[in-house]
């Protein structure tokens, strides 16, 4: 048996991370926040297809509210072999008019709560055959560049990419592989530009996502962490 938790997984990416997880045997840990109908969703999803996967609600800016939620997996299943932070609140909005809360949301959504989760996984983590963290980064995190938009989801995603390193290099003596993928625009992101904007000329889809954490979940050599996979198509090189 191996047990997958993914944070943010009531919609979108981390729903369809779910249930992509789910099919190839893996027990799954839905968490949410406020999505718990969609996390619900899924879990239907999973099950009616011959999985197993539980809805587990936290608020993960809190570090309480998160060792409370991973508790409560390991009380379910009593092991976490791949964790996958995913949780990020995207706000499209002028940098400078972003309120307070919506800065904090940006923030704590994203390096905040992968920070909270990774700790509070790890001693299972480190127990388990697997040793697997993925953290969802975006496709400019790793470089520092001016940005129009959500300028706290973006401070936020590059604190992950940071938070990836060094963590990497923490718990390298554990064998723990901790690594990153960046998604660039995806097929249900926020404020899309034309399609032919793209040097591929499309959008990154589910499925690109999927291949990649298939990669780093099972096919990767032991040796590779601290890094980042680039699904941008090109976008934002």
């Amino acid at each position: 048996m191996t047990v997958a938790l993914i944070t943010g997984a009531g919609r979108g990416l981390g729903s369809s991370l779910a249930i992509e997880l789910a099919a190839r045997g893996f027990k799954v840990a839905v968490h949410y926040h406020h999505s718990r109908s969609g996390a619900e969703a899924t879990c239907d999803v999973i099950g009616s297809r011959g999985g197993e996967a539980e809805p587990f609600p936290g608020d993960l800016t809190s570090d309480h509210e998160t060792r409370r939620m991973v508790a409560d997996v390991a009380e379910r299943w009593g092991r976490i072999d791949l964790l996958i932070n995913n949780s990020g609140v995207y706000q499209e909005k002028p940098g400078l008019e972003l309120t307070e809360s919506e800065w904090f949301d940006g923030l704590n959504t994203t390096v905040t709560a992968a920070y909270f989760t990774s700790r509070a996984c790890l001693p299972m983590l480190r127990d388990s055959p697997l040793k697997r963290v993925i953290n969802i980064g975006d496709s400019a995190c790793d470089h520092i560049g001016a940005r129009d938009m959500a300028w706290s989801y973006h401070v936020g995603k590059s604190g992950v990419w940071l938070l990836t390193r060094s963590l990497a290099a923490q718990e390298a003596k554990h064998g723990l592989a901790v690594n990153m993928i960046s998604p660039g625009y995806l097929d249900n992101s926020v404020g899309l530009p034309p399609a032919e904007d793209m040097p591929s000329g499309q959008f990154a889809g589910f499925a690109d996502i999927h291949h990649a954490v298939r990669f780093l979940a099972f096919d990767a050599p032991s040796q590779l962490s601290g890094s980042n996979l680039v699904v941008s198509g090109g976008w934002n090189l």
